[in-house]
């Protein structure tokens, strides 16, 4: 039986990318609702929701970057040449995020310094994830299977756009995860927020959505073409997801907002996937042109088919050990 390698590495990686913005995504979220917040107990319960679990979330980084270097070789010695910027100030951006969560809890004077540079990291890596994402989508200047632009292709208005809405995305998954997290006044303040960034995210998906199908004729193609109507309830299901959020918030339930931003979250990734698939660069670089030898995509296979279950089963595990709610009076991050 024929295996279509390039097909499988494509699915591992849109898989392992997907879980990284899924769970990194709602505590860099938490970082982004911090200005909203000025009281250092509740700053710090916002924080003690995700300490048991907030670097584990970054094993998918890893698994998606090495993934991506194995398998597709060509995309690693391309993509990164073309957002080298954004992706140095992305590491910044989590660095000084982790070090802030490491020391913040054990500050005195200087917390609110550490405060800054927790918010600050957030939105660095957030926004600069956003920009990658822009210069993915909106294409990258590939000459025999090396990247030809220029150092600052990156910096455009629909990058920079993706990467306000990136923000606006991953505020919306940590106020969602705090609605689920937490009680009392917290929860109450988070429902209070949670309908005005479901709505602007609603927004932010309707704008790069036109703006990409108005861009880009091969994307149009794609979506008002002969699948259309199979692509179809992509949109409807984004706004059926938006109205339940308004509704769960209203009826004041706990999980619904949060389950409803995850689906949003998958929905657009969905949307990109369908975009630019086959290629994985757009817009002349497919995954079969791309990949490296079958051999190696073979040999690599084996080594993802052991570590992959692992991580998804401590990822699991430690998520159902530190499930239910944290309180002001449980034992702080340390």
């Amino acid at each position: 039986m024929h295996i279509d390698l390039p097909i499988v590495w494509a699915a591992i990686i849109a898989l392992g990318v997907f879980i990284y913005v899924l769970l990194d995504g709602f505590d860099l979220g938490i970082g982004l609702l911090f200005p909203f917040f000025d009281d250092d107990r509740e700053r710090q319960l916002m924080i003690n929701t995700v300490a048991p679990v907030w670097d584990g979330n970054e094993t998918w980084m890893v698994l998606g970057g090495a993934g991506l270097y194995a398998a597709f070789p060509v995309v690693y010695s391309t993509l990164l040449p073309a957002t080298y910027l954004p992706l140095i100030f992305m590491l910044a951006g989590l660095i000084f995020r982790g070090v802030a969560f490491e020391l913040r809890s054990k500050a005195t004077r200087t917390r609110h310094l550490w405060d800054i540079a927790f918010m600050g990291g957030s939105a660095l890596a957030t926004f600069c994830q956003g920009m990658v994402v822009g210069t993915l989508l909106q294409g990258i200047h590939i000459v025999d299977e090396r990247f030809a632009g220029g150092e600052f292709d990156w910096v455009s208005p629909f990058s920079l756009f993706c990467g306000l809405g990136l923000l606006v995305t991953y505020a919306t998954l940590g106020c969602g995860w705090l609605i689920m997290k937490v009680e009392g006044e917290l929860q109450r303040k988070m429902f209070a927020l949670m309908k005005p960034l479901a709505a602007v995210l609603l927004g932010v998906i309707g704008v790069v959505s036109l703006w990409t199908v108005l861009g880009q004729p091969s994307v149009a193609a794609r979506w008002f073409g002969p699948l259309f109507y199979a692509f179809l309830p992509v949109p409807v299901l984004v706004l059926a997801c938006v109205w339940g959020v308004f509704r769960a918030v209203r009826l004041r339930h706990e999980y619904q907002p949060f389950l409803l931003t995850l689906g949003l979250l998958f929905l657009g990734f969905s949307g990109l996937v369908i975009s630019i698939f086959p290629n994985i660069i757009p817009p002349s670089l497919d995954i079969w042109s791309a990949s490296s030898p079958h051999t190696s995509q073979l040999f690599a296979l084996v080594g993802v088919a052991i570590v992959l279950p692992v991580i998804l089963c401590y990822s699991a595990m430690s998520y159902w050990v530190f499930r239910g709610k944290v309180r002001h009076d449980d034992p702080g991050y340390h």
